[in-house]
C-alpha cells in the first residue's frame, strides 16, 4: 500500500476504503486506471476515491442484476444523494460517514462490503473540493432514470455538465494547476471524454433505453431511434456518427492546451488519458462505425505503447520535482 503511505493515510478504516476504490478503478476503469499510474503515488489514492464515488452512483442507476424498478432506483438514489450531500454540508468526519450516509452498507450495496465513501469524503476534505460538483453529478445520474433522450446539443450539455464537466473540475485540485485558468480546459476535457464514450456506446446505451446523441443530429441525417435499434449501420448512420466524431474532436482540441497548465508531475497522466480517449474515435472509424452491435476499444498493446514512454517521462518529472508547486500531499 505504498500509495496510501505516500498520501499519509494511516487510519485502518480509511486505508480499507481507499483500497476498495482502487480495486474498482482497476477492475472497471482500464484507460482511466492506466493513466492514474502515471501520477505521483500520493495523488493516485485520491483519484481512485473519486472514481469509486462515480462508480457507486452509476451502479445504483445501471445495475443490470438489480430487481429494483426504475422508480425504486430513483428513490434509492435520491435518498442516498440527500444523505451524502447532508454529510458534506454538516462536516461529518470521513471515518463516520458510512453510518451517516449508507447505514453501514458498502459501495455496492452489500452489507459487510468495504465502502468507498470514507475515502471519498476524506479526499473532499483534504482538497477542499466543491460540494456543488458532487451535487451536479448526482443530479445528472438521477436524469438517467427518467430521461431517455435529448432534443438538442444544448440540452445534452445540461446533462453532461453534471456527468462529465464536473468530473474534470473535481480532478483539477488533485492535479495541481498553475492557476485557475486550467478550469475551463478541464471542463472541456471532461466533455470530450464523455462524448467519445457516447459515440462508442450508442448500441449499448440504446439497449438501456437511452440515446445520448441529440435528436437534432439524428433528424439532420434522417436517422430515428428505430433505425438505430435495427442495428444496421448504413449511410445515414455513418454520416451521423462522423458528424458527432467531428464535434468530439473539436472538444479535444479545445481542451488540449490546459494540460500544460498542470503541475509537471500531472501532465503525463493527462496526456496519456487524452491520447487514448481521443483514439476511441479513431477506432470507431476503423470499425466502419459499427458500434450498434459491438463495443470498439483501444487495444491493450496500443494502450501500453502510449503509457510506457509516459511512465519514463513521469518518473523523470517526479525526480526533478516542480518549480511551480511543491507537489506534496495535503494534510
Amino acid at each position: 500500500m505504498g500509495e496510501l503511505d505516500a498520501a499519509g493515510i494511516t487510519d485502518p478504516r480509511l486505508r480499507a476504503s481507499y483500497a476498495r476504490a482502487r480495486a474498482l478503478n482497476a477492475a472497471h476503469g482500464r484507460t482511466y486506471y492506466l493513466a492514474t499510474l502515471l501520477l505521483p503515488p500520493w495523488k493516485r489514492a485520491h483519484v481512485h476515491a473519486l472514481y469509486g464515488f462515480a462508480r457507486h452512483a452509476d451502479d445504483i442507476v445501471d445495475d443490470l442484476d438489480s430487481a429494483l424498478t426504475g422508480d425504486e432506483r430513483a428513490i434509492q438514489l435520491q435518498a442516498w444523494s440527500a444523505r451524502f450531500l447532508a454529510a458534506l454540508r454538516d462536516g461529518v468526519p470521513a471515518h463516520a460517514v458510512d453510518a451517516q450516509i449508507a447505514g453501514g452498507t458498502g459501495a455496492g450495496g452489500a452489507a459487510g462490503e468495504v465502502s468507498v465513501l470514507p475515502a471519498v469524503v476524506d479526499t473532499i476534505h483534504r482538497f477542499a473540493l466543491d460540494p456543488g460538483h458532487f451535487a451536479a453529478f448526482l443530479s445528472s445520474m438521477a436524469m438517467d432514470l427518467t430521461v431517455t433522450g435529448y432534443a438538442t446539443w444544448e440540452d445534452l450539455l445540461v446533462y453532461m455538465h453534471g456527468s462529465a464537466a464536473v468530473i474534470g473540475l473535481q480532478m483539477v485540485p488533485l492535479l495541481e494547476p498553475v492557476d485557475d485558468s486550467a478550469l475551463p480546459y478541464a471542463r472541456d476535457l471532461g466533455l470530450a471524454f464523455q462524448h467519445a464514450n457516447f459515440i462508442r456506446d450508442v448500441g449499448e446505451d440504446l439497449r438501456r433505453g437511452r440515446v445520448y446523441l441529440p435528436q437534432t443530429s439524428l433528424a439532420l441525417f434522417g436517422v430515428t431511434r428505430e433505425h438505430l435499434a435495427a442495428g444496421v449501420v448504413d449511410g445515414p448512420v455513418r454520416r451521423l456518427l462522423a458528424f458527432e466524431i467531428s464535434r468530439a474532436r473539436e472538444l479535444f482540441r479545445a481542451a488540449q492546451p490546459g494540460i500544460r497548465l498542470l503541475h509537471p508531475t500531472s501532465r503525463d497522466c493527462m496526456r496519456t488519458a487524452f491520447v487514448l480517449y481521443r483514439e476511441i474515435l479513431d477506432e470507431v472509424e476503423r470499425a466502419d462505425y459499427r458500434v450498434l452491435e459491438r463495443r470498439v476499444a483501444v487495444g491493450l498493446p496500443r494502450r501500453l505503447a502510449v503509457a510506457g514512454p509516459a511512465l519514463v517521462r513521469a518518473a523523470r518529472a517526479r525526480r526533478r520535482g516542480g518549480a511551480q508547486i511543491s507537489s506534496r500531499p495535503p494534510r
